[in-house]
């Protein structure tokens, strides 16, 4: 199947897609608290242009109903067809080798519960019950004694599967750890790691483009690793916020696999016009920003008013010298950090 990857430069971005696979961390919410713009946003895109939205979320912790319940709090209305979650995933991926009713030791939250029962397991919560599998997902509340719980299992060669490996999540405090450093402190006790089935990997993806029958999907996230590499994994066009934990540094160092299709500040972009920079010979621009690529450097001719614009300048000269062998150098260092610096994200209360 073809995928579209451009869009009408006459019409909004997410009219020339029937559906958006949306991430939620960092997209629509931060902890309790919504992105700015995100709630208005997604409530024009199928009210106003038609394109469906599902979302799919790499955390684990919650059940789908949760998940409407804490969207609904920051003002977006969903139903729980519209939500697909890596709990999910992971439970379908174990339901594939496991027998119906077999136990399986859960690392996490309710959201693992009710998606292992929803295929049939039965989810425990100790080693003392013969779990003939182990699952882990993120929960803020997962202790020293879980880990051990699952250290024990894990050392008898149990399959181990989890919802994702989001080394970082993002929070209202911060940056904080996420489902794969829990992971990675469970593979330092039993010498291996799980099999993932969250993004970056495809499963996810194609299941929300299965429920909705969609022929022209676009995947909307803030992170390279999960969100963007699952895209390019799924053959999906992609759309990367800035509202999440993605800088502008990171977006210019994006390897291949890591580059968005669109980069927009917030959820806003999707209901505007795109535009793409221009490629003529060395020169890269857009709107007001213009850059020059030489062998050793990225020389700023222009300084343009729309910072994004310029975001999308920069970030198409450094791949395009990254893919040459080429030196950024020191001004399109000065430029990266002076756009970053403009763009921090910010959530409403």
């Amino acid at each position: 199947m073809s995928w579209t990857r451009v869009t009408n430069p006459d019409q909004a971005l997410c009219a020339s897609f029937d559906v958006l696979l949306m991430d939620l961390d960092g997209v629509v919410y931060i902890g309790s608290k919504a992105v700015d713009f995100a709630a208005e946003a997604l409530g024009e895109c199928p009210t106003g242009f038609g394109t469906r939205i599902v979302y799919v979320t790499n955390n684990a912790s919650r059940t789908p109903e949760d998940v409407v319940q804490v969207l609904a709090g920051v003002g977006v209305a969903a139903d729980e067809d519209q939500i697909v979650t890596s709990a999910q995933v992971a439970a379908a991926r174990l339901a594939e080798d496991l027998d119906p009713g077999q136990p399986v030791l859960v690392v996490g939250g309710a959201g693992l519960e009710v998606a292992l029962r929803a295929v049939g397991l039965t989810p425990v919560r100790s080693l003392a019950e013969s779990p003939a599998a182990v699952v882990q997902g993120f929960h803020p509340d997962i202790g020293w004694r879980d880990l051990a719980q699952a250290a024990g299992a894990l050392h008898t060669g149990l399959p181990w599967v989890a919802s994702n490996a989001d080394m970082t999540l993002p929070t209202e405090l911060g940056i904080a750890p996420g489902n794969g450093a829990l992971i990675g402190a469970l593979a330092e006790a039993v010498g291996r790691y799980p099999e993932v089935v969250g993004k970056p990997f495809s499963p996810a993806l194609v299941e929300a483009v299965s429920r909705t029958s969609a022929q022209r999907p676009l995947v909307v996230g803030d992170r390279l690793d999960t969100d963007i590499e699952a895209a390019h994994a799924a053959q999906f066009p992609s759309l990367l916020v800035l509202t999440g934990v993605t800088d502008v540094a990171q977006v210019c160092a994006a390897v291949d696999r890591h580059r968005p299709t669109y980069i927009c500040r917030d959820l806003r972009g999707l209901l505007h016009s795109y535009a793409a920079p221009a490629i003529e010979g060395n020169s890269v621009r857009l709107g007001g920003w213009e850059v020059e690529l030489l062998p050793d450097k990225i020389s700023v001719i222009r300084h343009g008013d729309d910072l994004v614009e310029g975001v999308r300048v920069i970030a198409t000269a450094s791949w395009k010298q990254r893919d040459a062998g080429r030196d950024s150098g020191t001004e399109a260092k000065k430029l990266i950090d002076d756009l970053a610096r403009q763009l921090r994200p910010t959530a409403s209360a």
